[in-house]
């Protein structure tokens, strides 16, 4: 649930129990006693391992005790289970209550606390310094309060009311107040001006004028600090000469008149120069200020041109970034599709395939394993040492943990629990670095192989027999004239036994006594082009039984699933004279 709602987190009380507080880009706008009042305040709304989102330029600073990092780069904070930490207590606003009449009617009663009066400040300190008019104005001329009869000396200026005292004072005090006023603000001394005439309803006033900072103390607010008081003095209007004393006064006045103007001229020599010297002040000001705007100008094109410059290599950046999307997207759907190609080709080839990880994990398997070994899709990430089989093999997962240690792989035939039997072979699985990252398990299908040859085992066991149970002798030789197996009746009638028979020339059976030049040219000459021979008899005294006669039967086999040629000798033993005798 999201609730929308007005918060000052400064004044309001917090919400509590939240999972996630978001506050981006706040902090860096606040000083540091107040975040250090805040990042508490968050650490008590959230709940224990609640997230703080800060801004990318914040940080919790101190408070490593009550947030831990989750991610320095996004400035997320976990908050951590603690109750307070070594910064003191947390400082919860409270909403302020409104006042019930009661509380009010009672409140009456109490003393009110003393409030700052100007006007009373004002008016003590002219009482105690001056009695005429005066005009308090701040550094700007801004008239802040009146006291006395000032409309003698200001009047409003047409247009739009203005309450500065430079737009409102009469003539004779427009042009030296200013003066006046910069004097007492630059050298902190009240400045005296004698003598001005104001004009007032078409005649003149001579009038005292003094600037002067006001002197505040220390527990005065801080709004009355800097201001100036402008006190008017009017002087005595010299009375007009009778009838009798013009002519003699007439001089004294042309004289008077001669001394006001001289003094005016001063005053505007002085303020002449005072103006002279500010604006040769402000135009050496505005000399520097151009020099720094060119300074700036010279650094915003160098800027502009930097930015240029980084703007082409993002939009060639940009299109090196769309031509290597456009290869990944490729390579995506490239190696979509050679998945969808070994999925296929392992689902077709009816080969069990399980994939392990280094911990012998599941990571991958074929369909056709899930009837050997009991897998459904949710068993993967399991250890295979917890998944049933149906093989009636134990050392699987030891097999496996040898493999992925000594990097060899292991064949064995398996058999399952209902007689099937497969060929298993665990190898390492490899990347495409050459790097080890868990094992392969397949199991092959050898049932019909492996019931054919034991039939054939059978049916070999069974010609022994036949072949033992014959009375002639038997022998069998490859094409290279050695014997490969012969039956009882040879063992027996020509005294040698199967250790010195097996693997040996037959030339070289029982101290060269079948090295007969007869035999020789019958297997070496008849038998390659006539493939047999029948009833070739022969005569030989073998050392220890003596002279024997017999008739030498031969066929050559050959064996249709090896390609191998083979020799099947049988011995016929007769009575009576040769033809040779």
């Amino acid at each position: 649930m999201v609730v929308f709602a007005p918060q000052s987190i400064i004044k309001d009380p917090p919400f509590t129990k939240l999972d996630l507080l978001c506050c981006r880009n706040l902090l860096i706008y606040l000083d540091t006693e107040l975040q250090k009042k805040l990042l508490p305040l968050f650490s008590y709304s959230l709940k224990p391992d609640g997230l703080l989102f800060l801004g990318s330029s914040e940080t919790i600073g101190t408070f490593t005790d009550l947030f831990g990092v989750v991610d320095q780069k996004w400035k997320i904070y976990k908050r951590k289970d603690v109750a307070y930490g070594p910064h003191g207590g947390i400082e919860i606003p409270v909403m302020p209550k409104r006042d019930m009449p009661a509380e009010t009617e009672a409140r009456e009663g109490l003393p009110k606390p003393r409030e700052f009066n100007i006007s009373r400040f004002v008016e003590k300190t002219l009482l105690d310094k001056y009695a005429p008019s005066c005009v308090m104005i701040d550094r700007q001329g801004e008239i802040v309060y009146l006291y006395g009869q000032t409309g003698k000396y200001l009047t409003p200026a047409p247009g739009k009311p203005r309450w500065n005292i430079l737009d409102m004072a009469r003539e004779g005090l427009k042009l030296h107040l200013p003066t006046a006023i910069r004097k007492t603000i630059s050298q902190k001394i009240q400045v005296t001006l004698e003598g001005l005439r104001v004009k007032d309803n078409g005649g003149f006033q001579l009038v005292n004028v003094t600037v002067s900072p006001l002197n505040t103390s220390q527990d005065v607010p801080g709004d009355i600090q800097g201001l100036m008081m402008v006190v008017f003095e009017d002087l005595p209007t010299p009375k007009k000469a009778t009838s009798r004393k013009r002519k003699q006064g007439s001089e004294k006045n042309t004289d008077m008149q001669m001394e006001v103007l001289e003094q005016e001229l001063r005053h505007t020599k002085e303020n002449l120069q005072t103006t002279i010297e500010e604006l040769e002040t402000s135009n050496e000001e505005l000399k520097s200020t151009n020099e720094e705007l060119q300074s700036t100008n010279e650094e915003l094109q160098s800027t502009n041109e930097e930015l240029e410059t980084s703007k082409e290599e993002l939009q060639s950046l940009n299109e090196e970034l769309v031509t290597v999307n456009s290869e990944l997207e490729g390579k995506v759907e490239q190696i979509s599709k050679s998945h969808d190609d070994i999925r296929n080709l392992m689902d077709s080839s009816e080969i069990a395939t399980i994939f392990l990880n280094n911990e012998l994990h599941i990571r991958m398997f074929t369909p056709t394993s899930t009837g050997i070994v009991n897998l459904i899709d949710t068993d993967m990430g399991r250890p295979i040492s917890h998944i049933s089989s149906n093989l009636e093999y134990d050392d699987l997962v030891q097999d496996a943990e040898e493999v992925l240690k000594t990097l060899i792989f292991k064949k064995t035939d398996v058999r399952t629990k209902d007689g099937h039997w497969y060929s298993m072979r665990i190898s390492p699985y490899r990347t495409v670095d050459n790097v080890i990252d868990g094992v392969v398990i397949t199991l092959v299908n050898i049932h019909e192989q492996k019931m054919a040859g034991e039939k054939i085992r059978e049916l070999q066991a069974y010609a022994e027999s036949i072949v033992d149970t014959v009375r002639e002798p038997l022998m069998v030789l490859d094409k290279d004239l050695r014997v490969l197996s012969a039956n009882r009746s040879f063992f027996r009638t020509f005294q040698v036994s199967p250790e010195d028979t097996h693997g040996q020339l037959i030339y070289d059976l029982g101290d060269h006594q079948w090295d007969i030049p007869t035999l020789r040219e019958l297997l070496e000459e008849i038998i390659p082009k006539n493939h047999s021979f029948e009833d070739y008899e022969v005569a030989h005294e073998f050392p220890k039984i003596g002279q024997k006669r017999m008739l030498l039967n031969a066929r050559r086999v050959i064996r249709k699933t090896e390609g191998a040629e083979l020799i099947l000798l049988a011995m016929e033993e007769v009575s009576g004279r040769t033809k040779d005798d």
